[in-house]
């Protein structure tokens, strides 16, 4: 850095959200310049000063001398208690809207300034190319190898995720942190969605749809189009993988050219001004892909997600087409053991559960409680990790299932409502039975074909109606002060 650069970046206290918000843009669009200015450098042959080339992180810092606060009926945007709060901060242009969110309620609450400065937190060579358009396809084998000799690369130890699985201690400094997130861990989460989902992340909703089927996705992409066409829907823009864009009002197919080649969980966005349309992702099959799922997609911090699937219903009462509201869990995914331990319970969110409730009231005209119940019932969705669970002994799955009382059976949905958990997300789960294997009624090939017809696009519309009722909640309602560890970030 130069002198003047060195100047700009010593820590300033800022009141005002705005200016801290602007400030941490220009801190990092100055460093991530400079990185890729020395990449081209490099890439080119020319010369570098001795050393390394290295740019850090902004930061963002909050100091509180005293337990008070203005409202102790906050669910985030405070500190439990006196201390320093510090947070490295990365792509401040996609996160400026949640950044400032946070930093006024921070202010308002405390009535302390936040200061913003640079970390001593490397930027990734990476990492300062927000597209992953590091290009190195061109280079020696030499000059290959030598990137880590001249630019930080990803350093994993940076990226655990032990704030957020409340097992982090307190740095030697005293310095608490004052996000679920470093930095790091944000930028290699933002490529790994680009990764899987083969869209950028500036056009991910804040309420988002989880399936396992590309019969829901076709539904939806349905209903975008035809949103779009609606003026009074709201919507402005629908995004398909390839970040192939349609505005509305244009009749034109879309901007850009649709992929060859579908990635492996693609994502589809109907956008609204502030983020507040939905997207939808298809994880595929199994808790592993739902864990990957949420566990990027948590840094973007959206504001509800929530599964519609299909399950295997456990009840003989139960009909193919009845739904299922989850309101408990059992763990069988195995997939987050070491992360969050089965003996922890997923608590059912009021809000969620009241809204998805509520639109398949509506969307059924099942209007009273006792009409309701003959289309829907509430109870235990149990998950697991193995597809093939029917060719155990019966008497095995039954017991347990038994003992446990749950009413279905899939793959996913434990999985997110966990991780929902663990990352302090909104969520819940609706799903659609589609088979009864306990009952005789599997899941055939024609007899999926006509269920599939039949039950995708009322169980899509129940699941669009109940994100535009959660929409209409204030994010302090939506975000539950129950997800809250004992030692909270201040940050939702």
């Amino acid at each position: 850095m130069t002198p003047d650069q060195r100047a700009s970046a010593r820590p300033a206290a800022f009141d005002d959200p705005d200016a801290a918000i602007d400030h941490l843009v220009r801190l990092y669009a100055d460093a991530t310049r400079l990185l890729r200015e020395a990449f081209a450098d490099y890439a080119a042959g020319q010369p570098l000063p001795e050393g390394r080339v290295r740019c850090c992180y902004p930061f963002l810092r909050l100091r509180v001398d005293a337990f008070n606060r203005i409202d102790n009926r906050l669910s985030y945007g405070f500190v439990d208690s006196p201390g320093t709060y510090e947070t490295t901060v990365t792509r401040p242009d996609l996160f400026g809207k949640y950044l400032r969110e946070q930093v006024y309620q921070l202010i308002r609450c405390h009535g302390r300034p936040v200061e913003v400065g640079m970390s001593g937190t490397p930027i990734p060579i990476h990492f300062a190319f927000p597209e992953g358009a590091l290009m190195t396809a061109d280079l020696s084998v030499d000059r290959l190898q030598g990137i880590r000799e001249i630019f930080d690369v990803p350093n994993l130890e940076l990226m655990d995720d032990s704030v957020v699985n409340a097992t982090n201690e307190i740095a030697p400094t005293g310095v608490r942190p004052m996000s679920l997130f470093s930095a790091p861990r944000v930028d290699y989460s933002l490529h790994r969605l680009r990764h899987y989902t083969a869209t950028g992340a500036e056009h991910f909703q804040n309420y988002v749809l989880f399936t396992n089927y590309q019969f829901y996705v076709d539904e939806f992409v349905r209903y975008a189009r035809s949103a779009l066409d609606d003026p009074a829907s709201g919507y402005t823009e629908f995004v398909e993988p390839g970040d192939r864009v349609t505005r509305a009002g244009e009749d034109t197919g879309g901007i850009g050219m649709p992929l060859a080649r579908m990635p492996q969980m693609p994502a589809y966005h109907i956008k609204r001004p502030g983020d507040l349309g939905i997207t939808m992702i298809n994880i595929g099959i199994g808790p592993s892909n739902a864990k990957t799922a949420t566990d990027h997609l948590a840094v973007l911090r959206p504001h509800t997600w929530i599964m519609l699937g299909h399950c295997a219903g456990l009840r003989n009462t139960q009909r193919l087409g009845d739904y299922v509201l989850a309101h408990g869990y059992v763990r069988e995914d195995h997939v987050l053991d070491q992360d969050l331990p089965t003996w922890v319970p997923i608590p059912a969110l009021a809000e969620v559960q009241v809204a998805l409730e509520q639109a398949v009231a509506e969307v059924t005209g099942r209007e009273t409680g006792e009409d309701l119940k003959e289309v829907m019932r509430t109870g235990t969705v149990a998950t697991i990790d193995d597809r093939n669970w029917e060719l155990r002994d019966y008497r095995e799955p039954f017991q347990r299932f038994s003992q446990s009382r749950a009413i279905a059976l899939d793959m996913e949905s434990a999985t997110i409502a966990a991780n929902g958990f663990r990352f302090r997300v909104p969520y819940g789960t609706l799903l659609c039975v589609s088979d009864k294997p306990l009952h005789g009624e599997l899941k055939l090939p024609g007899m999926a074909g006509a269920f599939y017809e039949q039950q995708v696009g009322q169980h899509l519309e129940i699941g669009i109606r109940a994100m535009e009722r959660l929409r209409g909640l204030g994010l302090q309602r939506l975000h539950s002060r129950k997800l809250r560890s004992l030692a909270e970030v201040p940050f939702q």
